[in-house]
């Protein structure tokens, strides 16, 4: 475990280390439907960010990216199949992220964040939004911004 969350208790850990696959889910899914290609594209992000993540979250990427696919298909599995029952429990998933960064490293907390949201967007992007454009869909952009998360930035 990396130095900056082996502080939190275990189930503060898992919550951080299911953060990017609970953003993925909740952002392919916003449309009613998670794709393979928005699948395929969370894995690919994944190993990227364990090749090119900033420092502090190189080893954190190395640790969640560790049979990401399957842990993605549990975690689909473990909520409705339906987005208008999935996201707001996801949703309120995440937003017990904030207590949780106000606990660590402010760096790490901000680097976290950021990368999140980048997941995001990423993700967003991958189902092509109008026409296949590579552009935000509207159901994927109401949640695009991961309100539900506070910017470290701010603490």
């Amino acid at each position: 475990m990396i130095p900056e969350i082996e502080k939190l208790s275990a189930a503060e850990v898992e919550l951080m280390h299911k953060a990017p696959i609970l953003v993925c889910i909740l952002i392919a899914g916003a449309d009613d439907h998670i794709d393979n290609k928005e699948i395929r594209h969370a894995l690919e992000l994944t190993e990227k960010k364990q090749k090119r993540a900033k420092s502090h979250l190189l080893d954190f990427y190395k640790e969640v990216g560790e049979d990401f696919e399957d842990k993605l298909r549990i975690v689909i599995h473990e909520y409705p199949h339906e987005e208008e029952e999935r996201s707001p429990l996801i949703v309120n998933a995440l937003t017990q992220l904030n207590p949780i960064l106000k606990k660590i490293d402010r760096n790490f907390s901000m680097e976290f964040y950021r990368s999140l949201r980048e997941i995001a967007s990423e993700i967003a992007k991958s189902s092509g939004g109008v026409l296949g454009l590579k552009s935000v869909g509207e159901e994927e952009s109401k949640y695009v911004g991961l309100s539900m998360i506070q910017d470290p930035k701010g603490y």
